[in-house]
């Protein structure tokens, strides 16, 4: 996989390995900035393409690829 960066995650589309809540397709829709700007991002909103629900995971789940794939596939 790419590496990946907090920042450049706005908008990009992923595919649970295994559904959540019977939704495979997702995009981040909000990268959450932490309180103090100099501390690193940790979180990430991603909204389920269909449903349009959404959650809130670490970025670095991302990075997992038992749980992520980078794309809808």
């Amino acid at each position: 996989m790419n590496a990946l960066h907090p920042k450049k995650l706005l908008l990009s589309k992923w595919t649970a390995v295994k559904s959540v809540d019977r939704q495979k397709h997702f995009l981040v829709v909000t990268v959450i900035e932490p309180e103090p700007p100099e501390a690193p991002v940790e979180w990430v909103e991603i909204e389920a393409v269909y449903s349009k629900k959404v959650q809130r995971i670490r970025w670095r789940e991302l990075l997992d690829d038992t749980l992520w794939k980078q794309g809808w596939l």
